[in-house]
């Protein structure tokens, strides 16, 4: 077996090559080294052994990547037909502020390009999970958004049990502290729109914090796009209409299992 090295991109044959992952670091615990991995099409981070790791090759990363790009080009060419059917105006005609917190360069990248094609008024900052706490306060003081995205990568370490331990998530509990944070930065009054979570995040705990939406309730991987969609959906909607999943969960890849919440106004202004 090739020696693997931070960079490289596989997949586990454990759990029959479900995922793609790029190499984030290399560990070694109980003189065994581990390998930190972060999905390249899914907001997932896990772990495993490196002997269970499979190294691809080009042409297999190059297909998986081209079917990811394809995936979302649909879901824009959906949403903007949906726009130009209900002839929605353009983002200087008041579509609320987004300020999206990103612990990927890569995701958020990608979510810039999606949230650019939706004409949205946007403000994307690839912050590595662990440090969005520290740096909200300042980023909502410089931005003053309508609405909160908090995200990057997240998962269960131990899938399956300890469902309301915080520790048992890789990341969930920076998500729960920005929430919190963002909450006491507005002083307690709710009317920033917030959306908290990746794959498998601890749901419940980021609504307790104040997050508007959040995933995931079935401890599900969600897709990609969908903090995206939630974020749009409130944007572009009235400020006189509330929106609950129920208007957004048709949109969702895995429904309920992926995203809920308590819901929140719409952050369009009125002329």
């Amino acid at each position: 077996m090739k020696n693997l090295k931070k960079g490289d991109i596989v997949v586990r044959k454990s759990y029959e090559r479900d995922i793609i992952f790029i190499i984030n670091s290399i560990i070694e615990i109980n003189h065994e080294k581990i390998a930190i991995l972060k999905g390249l099409t899914i907001r997932v981070e896990a772990d495993s052994p490196l002997y269970d790791l499979e190294l691809l090759d080009t042409n297999e990363i190059l297909k998986k990547l081209n079917d990811f790009e394809q995936h979302l080009e649909k879901q824009k060419e959906i949403i903007i037909a949906k726009q130009n059917t209900i002839n929605l105006k353009r983002n200087d005609e008041g579509y609320g502020k987004i300020l999206h917190l990103d612990g990927d360069k890569r995701y958020s990248e990608k979510s810039e390009k999606f949230y650019k094609n939706m004409k949205l008024n946007v403000v994307i900052k690839n912050i590595p999970e662990s440090k969005q706490p520290l740096m909200i306060t300042s980023l909502l003081d410089r931005y003053n958004p309508d609405i909160l995205v908090v995200t990057g990568h997240d998962g269960m370490i131990r899938k399956g049990c300890n469902f309301n331990d915080i520790y048992n998530y890789r990341n969930s509990r920076y998500f729960v502290e920005t929430v919190v944070k963002a909450r006491m930065w507005e002083q307690g009054k709710n009317k920033m729109a917030i959306f908290a979570g990746a794959c498998q995040s601890y749901y419940e705990a980021l609504i307790e914090a104040g997050a508007s939406f959040a995933s995931s309730p079935a401890r599900v991987l969600i897709d990609f796009k969908d903090p995206l969609i939630v974020a749009q959906k409130i944007a572009i909607t009235d400020s006189n209409e509330y929106i609950t999943i129920n208007k957004i969960v048709n949109e969702l890849r895995d429904g309920e299992n992926g995203v809920s919440g308590i819901g929140t106004y719409g952050k369009k202004k009125s002329r």
